[in-house]
């Protein structure tokens, strides 16, 4: 008769070289072979075999600043016992580790009410790299502006770029209302893509032969009146860059160092990409910070602005970026086309969530994203390298099965 040890013993070896022979989808083509190297150059970094290399590795060779961690950081304890999320997609029943090995994720982290309840990485990453957050660092961006509001640097949110880059005056950007630059609806005629070929190709290669300001002179049409529509558009982030730079006469890198990166409890440094020709940071993109510090970020939004009971930015600004009721009815979840759907609202430079309360994203393309539900003190980090911009070229549905696990992990909890 088996003993009781051998019966135990058994399933664990099973279990242990299941896990074993787990892999990540596409590891081969990502450059497993050659150990996920690295690109030389930005336009390699993102085609294949560099993606993984080089979303964990942008500030190797790109030009950046650094932002220090905190001298305090916040303590992120590892649960005592893990959550076993489950989540159902295509009518199977799935796990964490089930994703991990169907998705291309680099990493996920999900934290609640403060501990790390779950974490996984792929393809050889690991939790002490930076990984490049896209157009996460648009909600970074937008945190600048509000603290630069709340400092007294910015007067009104109802005022134009140009009040306080007068580099742009006469332009469409300056001329629009910062508020409509953070919700994406400045009016113009701007297409983005990710063809290649489209207005956010031409404007970003501008940036780097010109700069920021005078790039901006190439936008001179607008399809709609400003505040009207919503039109996702990176080069709107980048003037607001200009705003924080204009308005406190400091690098955006400086200011998010000191007023956010740092009263977060950041554990790790952090980098920026910058543009060599005006060194101004590439605000709509090109953040890099580890998982737990994006998860540290993720608290404080969910505290509507509190870390350790002091205020990082205030209650009112998270809930005017956050907050659907906030935003106009064009702008809300079941409202705002973007796509062909009407899935996703839209506040100040944060995706707004449907459900029974609210809850917000900060969204890259390739995969990149941090889900907030303030209700239930829940953050999950996701890193990815996207066979596309929207993930889903490979036919494998990166974000519906994304949002298939998010709303998984939110049911250990609570409903959506």
């Amino acid at each position: 008769m088996m003993t009781l040890a051998r019966r135990l013993l058994f399933p664990l070896i099973a279990l242990l070289a299941a896990s074993a022979n787990a892999a990540a989808p596409d590891e081969e083509s990502l450059g497993r072979a050659e150990g996920y190297p690295a690109a030389r150059s930005l336009k390699q970094a993102y085609t294949e075999p560099y993606l993984v290399g080089s979303f964990s590795a942008m500030d190797s060779f790109n030009p950046s600043c650094a932002l220090a961690p905190a001298d305090d950081p916040l303590v992120l304890k590892k649960a005592a016992i893990e959550t076993p999320f489950n989540y159902r997609f295509h009518g199977r029943k799935l796990t964490l580790d089930d994703y991990m090995q169907r998705q291309r994720a680099t990493g996920l982290l999900v934290v609640k009410d403060g501990e790390i309840v779950a974490e996984r990485y792929n393809y050889m990453r690991s939790a002490d790299m930076r990984m490049l957050s896209n157009s996460m660092a648009k909600t970074i961006t937008a945190l600048a502006i509000v603290k630069a509001q709340e400092e007294g640097f910015i007067r009104s949110l109802d005022d134009t770029a140009e009040t306080y880059v007068p580099q742009l005056k006469d332009t469409l950007y300056g001329q629009t209302r910062i508020v409509n630059l953070m919700r994406m609806s400045s009016g113009a005629r701007y297409i983005e893509d990710y063809s290649g070929h489209d207005d956010r190709a031409r404007f970003n290669e501008a940036v780097r032969r010109v700069g920021v300001a005078q790039a901006a002179r190439l936008i001179t049409a607008r399809s709609d009146p400003e505040g009207r529509r919503f039109n996702y558009a990176g080069a709107q982030t980048q003037i607001l860059g200009l705003v924080v730079r204009g308005a406190t006469n400091r690098t955006l890198c400086d200011y998010v160092d000191e007023k956010l990166w740092k009263p977060i409890g950041a554990q790790a440094q952090a980098t920026w990409l910058v543009n060599p020709v005006d060194q101004e940071e590439f605000a709509q993109g090109a953040f890099n910070a580890t998982l737990r510090d994006y998860a540290r970020l993720g608290l404080m939004m969910a505290a509507d602005g509190l870390v350790r009971g002091t205020a990082v930015v205030s209650r009112d600004h998270l809930l005017a970026m956050t907050d659907a009721a906030r935003q106009p009815e064009a702008f809300r979840p079941g409202y705002m086309q973007y796509h062909g759907s009407t899935y996703y609202g839209y506040g100040l430079q944060t995706w707004i969530l449907p459900g029974s309360h609210r809850r917000f994203a900060l969204l890259g393309v390739y995969g990149q994203a941090i889900f907030v539900d303030p209700a239930l003190n829940l953050v999950v980090v996701h890193t990815a390298v996207g066979k596309d911009a929207t993930g889903d070229a490979s036919g494998a549905h990166l974000g519906a099965e994304r949002d298939a696990l998010l709303r998984g992990i939110v049911s250990a909890y609570g409903d959506w």
